[in-house]
């Protein structure tokens, strides 16, 4: 048996599957577990991490809303961590206000990032609205501002650029990944198929097969799992 788990997100259908891990597979004997090494779970939980941001930003953000990167003047550079999460609080209070004065609720996910040189800046992701361009500047009072629209197959990629750490990027010395609280994810539907082979992939009406999300392995028991992600054609 193998386990198929789907998470059904607002323009995506992310899956995963991977045997149980309880039977043996045909041709595949059952290896003895083994107590992972601490850098291995860290990998294991930043991939947990990575993909968690990942189905937040498919749920609740759409192409054309904004990454933007907020940077600071070398004389605004704050002195630890706790500081610039201070500097951050004070900036999304203002643009909640704003976006409150519109009618609208701000959703945002972001990573605040020093490296090893000592600079400082934020990388977020922002629901825009009329406007945003200039709520956000208006805001940030620490340096330079530089927005980007994101692209329709961005969303893995920013997800893996917004949660990396000095483990997965060397040239960062600190980092804090954080979103709004308003971003729920839809629990996945969970199945138990009998082990054969993996089926082909065959995306369902109206989706398409995004190839680069298309991974196939061998886990740590010796046993296959894969993971893939349908894309909608037309988008909510």
């Amino acid at each position: 048996m193998y386990k198929q788990i789907i998470w059904m997100l607002r323009n995506a259908i992310e899956i995963e599957e991977h045997h149980d891990g309880m039977y043996g597979a045909p041709g595949q004997k059952r290896q003895p577990k083994k107590k992972p090494t601490k850098e291995q779970m860290a990998r294991k939980n930043q991939r947990l991490k990575e993909a968690r941001a990942r189905r937040k930003l498919r749920q609740h953000f759409e192409i054309n809303d904004y990454f933007t990167r907020l940077s600071y003047r070398i004389d605004e550079r704050p002195p630890d961590m706790e500081k610039a999460k201070e500097d951050f609080k004070a900036f999304t209070r203002i643009v909640r206000r704003e976006y409150r004065k519109r009618g609208y609720e701000l959703k945002w996910m972001r990573n605040i990032e020093v490296g090893t040189k000592n600079a400082w800046h934020v990388h977020i992701v922002v629901n825009r609205i009329p406007d945003t361009d200039l709520i956000l500047a208006k805001a940030w009072k620490h340096g330079s501002i530089h927005n980007q629209l994101i692209y329709d197959q961005g969303f893995a990629k920013i997800a893996a650029y917004i949660t990396k750490t000095p483990l997965t990027d060397p040239r960062l010395r600190e980092a804090s990944y954080s979103a709004s609280k308003n971003l729920p994810v839809p629990e996945p539907e969970k199945k138990e198929i009998r082990w054969k082979t993996f089926h082909k992939v065959r995306p369902p009406k109206g989706y398409y097969l995004e190839k680069d999300t298309y991974f196939e392995g061998i886990n740590a028991m010796g046993y296959k799992y894969r993971t893939y992600t349908f894309l909608r054609f037309t988008r909510d």
